[in-house]
């Protein structure tokens, strides 16, 4: 069976005033190909750290991983090259161009051609049903500039999507209509697979086909989320 995410031992540490902390600790994983994978846990349990090391942002202090068949440490080109990463972190836009200003920008980043990316760009505005592009990105709604970010992580056709709390900020009712983008016009249509992190537990029930639970660092549990269901609870209230 192929993997889309293996991770073994993985583990990673700060030091910070001479005192060391694990962020993350001893992670072992194994994700399939389109598989919707959720990583779940209260805030500072290690989700983030987790992601960036999977997005070879940061090493890891000791332990492998590989992302779609390339190991993080030894293939990172090959690594960035098969993934994408919404962060929310709206700063890396440009607040005064339009939406398709700031795709065609992005895309010029990942050396697509013109014609290329024109015809990309078209197609994730209308997958993600963006229907103004041509308005400044500073006039967009919340949940507008989250399909954006979703948009730009699509842009070099990515096997591995990561997504660091889906919808932070939105309302719910356009936090449910970002869920439904990422399960069924994401993951589902496009057969993408999604490595997604969040500490909200209806998220986690509607988007994820299997759960780790992090707390302080370490997977508690894996399983569907009826298996890791009954271990949530106790873990966020002990954090």
């Amino acid at each position: 069976m192929s993997y889309a995410i293996e991770t073994n031992g993985l583990t990673k540490e700060f030091i910070v005033y001479r005192k060391t902390t694990v962020a993350i600790n001893d992670v072992n994983l194994l994700i399939k190909e389109g598989e919707l994978f959720g990583i779940i846990g209260a805030n500072g349990a290690g989700k983030t750290t987790l992601i960036k090391i999977l997005c070879c942002l940061i090493l890891p202090t000791k332990g492998t991983a590989c992302v779609h068949g390339y190991d993080i440490l030894q293939n990172e080109e090959q690594v960035k090259s098969c993934i994408g990463l919404v962060s929310g972190e709206e700063r890396s836009f440009y607040w005064r161009l339009t939406g398709r200003q700031n795709l065609q920008f992005f895309a010029s980043l990942y050396n697509i051609s013109a014609s290329k990316a024109k015809e990309r760009i078209k197609y994730l505005l209308d997958l993600l049903e963006i229907r103004e592009p041509d308005r400044r990105y500073q006039e967009y709604s919340t949940g507008i500039k989250q399909r954006l970010a979703i948009a730009k992580s699509l842009l070099n056709d990515p096997k591995v999507l990561f997504i660091d709390e889906p919808t932070k900020s939105l309302d719910p009712e356009t936090a449910q209509r970002v869920r439904a983008f990422i399960k069924n016009k994401i993951a589902r249509q496009q057969n993408i697979t999604v490595f997604f992190a969040t500490h909200n537990l209806e998220e986690a029930e509607y988007l994820a086909d299997h759960l780790a639970l992090i707390d302080k660092g370490e997977i508690k549990v894996f399983g569907t989320m009826e298996e890791v269901g009954k271990n949530i609870l106790t873990c966020f209230s002990a954090s």
